[in-house]
């Protein structure tokens, strides 16, 4: 039986741009772009907010997420499929402090 790998997202950090620097459970990092699913509209235009996008985002359901009522429900969210995350550009560490 084949063992099937599924990504998981252990820390989000808010990135330049609308954003997102992804740690995944893999040891990597992706660079995740919402401009796209903004212009797209919908729930995701509530990412446009300054405020809304560096202070909501979070890790829920394993994934990306922005937690929409402040109290870290995993079913009030913004979330991205894992799966979506892991097929984003792998990048270096930008917490790292470069000497």
């Amino acid at each position: 039986m084949e063992n099937i790998f599924f990504p998981k997202v252990v820390q989000a950090v808010a990135g330049e741009n609308r954003t997102v620097y992804a740690y995944m459970n893999d040891g990597s990092i992706r660079l995740v772009d919402m401009k796209p699913m903004i212009k797209q509209g919908g729930i995701f235009s509530q990412l446009e907010k300054d405020t809304f996008f560096e202070e909501r985002l979070t890790v829920l359901n394993d994934t990306v997420a922005w937690d929409l009522t402040g109290e870290h429900d995993p079913t009030q969210c913004i979330d991205i499929d894992p799966f979506t995350v892991a097929e984003c550009p792998a990048v270096a560490d930008p917490l790292e402090i470069v000497g």
